[in-house]
């Protein structure tokens, strides 16, 4: 068992979060400005009175000290998807789909996640540790492994990582087949139903793993349909940029990160997490506002979000 996907997973989402479940769980960081002031900055520690001490992070990841590594990298990227200049580990995981609920108001065929989800399922379905990355910062920490297999012993050769902690660094810690199946390897600890929850020295994370199980969020893979518009139950994306579709409705006439968005596979035109969220923060308003919560293109203020794509 990992270590790392144990106890640093979820940080990904809530690192310096409270405890307690809110709409929007609190973060120590002022979600303004760029990515490096959101809770998707890797290399910060968590809050105190977050763990036993505000060093807990540093038990459990690499600190590479720069903030985009953790998902990009500008050499040596991973090649088995088209996630851009993709830094992560992206291991072959089969989930299972909306479509699989049986329910007859979807009657379109449903594939596996796209590339603008599988992104995001890389972390957020609690199957990778959060610094399994392909190439780390440097010269000569590159492994072509990496791009889909997590090798524990090459992420403990980073200096001044957990490989030097008292966890023992990588893959030291062992779970029960019983406690993986019912929990997770990420939420045997994070959850509040985790046998190993510890209220005094780990987060509990529940509302951001989302696993391998997509049957209870929004379909993602899913074909937007074709016979959209006027006399439809969806709106049409008229915005075209390259073999993006996207919603202008903000006005502007440009393809930016507050536009929701469908993404073309294979010939048809999709729904992925990345139509609705922006991992790098959207701004609620003008330029050095807060950006949205939970990395939101559009605020779902009486439901605008929903009518975005949705005609009801």
């Amino acid at each position: 068992m990992n270590v790392q996907k144990i106890i640093s997973v979820p940080a990904l989402l809530v690192m310096g979060f409270n405890l307690v479940y809110a709409a929007e769980i609190p973060t120590k960081f002022l979600n303004q400005g760029s990515i490096a002031n959101t809770r998707h900055n890797l290399t910060q520690r968590p809050a105190n009175g977050i763990g036993p001490n505000a060093a807990w992070m540093d038990y459990s990841r690499n600190d590479y000290g720069e903030v985009c590594v953790y998902c990009h990298t500008p050499h040596g990227a991973n090649t088995g998807t088209t996630a851009p200049l993709w830094n992560r580990t992206m291991k072959a995981t089969t989930y299972t789909t909306y479509n699989q609920l049986g329910t007859p108001s979807l009657t379109q065929t449903v594939s596996q996640p796209g590339a603008a989800s599988l992104a995001c399922l890389s972390c957020h379905d609690g199957q990778t540790a959060i610094d399994s990355v392909v190439n780390m910062p440097g010269s000569g920490r590159y492994q072509a492994s990496q791009a889909t297999v997590q090798d524990n012993a090459f992420l403990n050769t980073w200096p001044g990582g957990p490989g030097g902690s008292p966890f023992g660094g990588h893959g030291t810690l062992s779970i029960s087949p019983e406690t993986l199946a019912n929990f997770g390897e990420c939420q045997a600890c994070h959850s509040i139903s985790g046998d190993q929850y510890d209220p005094n020295t780990t987060p509990r994370f529940d509302a951001f793993y989302i696993g391998t199980d997509l049957r209870n969020d929004h379909p993602v893979g899913i074909t937007f349909p074709a016979v959209n518009g006027s006399g439809t139950d969806f709106r049409t994306p008229a915005g075209v940029k390259g073999t993006t579709r996207y919603f202008d409705d903000n006005g502007n006439g440009k393809f930016d990160s507050a536009d929701v968005r469908l993404y073309e596979t294979g010939g048809s035109v999709k729904v992925e997490c990345a139509s609705c969220h922006d991992p790098h923060g959207v701004p609620s308003g003008a330029p050095g506002t807060t950006f949205r919560p939970t990395f939101l293109r559009v605020a779902n203020t009486s439901s605008a979000l929903c009518l975005t794509c949705h005609s009801k």
